[in-house]
């Protein structure tokens, strides 16, 4: 009877990751935000915020964590804003975090958020901002995170997404 030794990997993402990175938001995010989402936000929502952005998961601030080359976490920050204006010298931005649904309160969040927290204090960040899903506000706030307050991000025009605006010092 032997031991059952699984290798995960934490790696900065490359283009290659798109496909994969996609598929977990397109698992993750329909069976976690159901619960504090009503049906008729998530019909619209889900569809654009499911997508992997090209261009984030290339950038060399974001990161996967793989299980046997399957992506099981992602995410990562930016200095840019998610909205693309507005860079604050020393702010650095959470961008597109996520857990597969089945794997979710075993640590691979904290992991990928600790490396992300390091990451940009060691690029010089001394805030972090996070527009978070309300069903993440509460692993944020043990992240160290505090709310600023409701926001509402606009997907495209007429496409509002509920969230929550968050900081902390790193």
């Amino acid at each position: 009877m032997g031991c059952g030794l699984f290798v995960l990997i934490l790696r900065t993402a490359t283009r290659d990751d798109v496909p994969g990175v996609e598929a977990l938001l397109q698992r993750s995010y329909p069976r976690l935000l159901k619960a504090d989402y009503a049906p008729s936000v998530l019909v619209t929502a889900l569809p654009l915020i499911s997508r992997a952005q090209p261009r984030l998961v290339a950038c060399g601030t974001y990161y996967v964590i793989e299980d046997e080359g399957a992506v099981v976490a992602a995410g990562g920050w930016t200095a840019v804003p998610p909205q693309g204006h507005g860079r604050i010298e020393g702010v650095a931005h959470v961008r597109h975090v996520a857990t597969d649904p089945d794997r979710t309160r075993a640590g691979l969040g904290r992991h990928l958020m600790e490396h992300i927290v390091a990451a940009a204090r060691a690029a010089g960040h001394t805030r972090m901002d996070s527009q978070s899903t309300l069903t993440a506000v509460p692993f944020y706030r043990a992240m160290g995170f505090t709310e600023i307050g409701p926001i509402e991000i606009e997907l495209r025009p007429g496409i509002v997404f509920p969230a929550m605006a968050m900081t902390r010092r790193i």
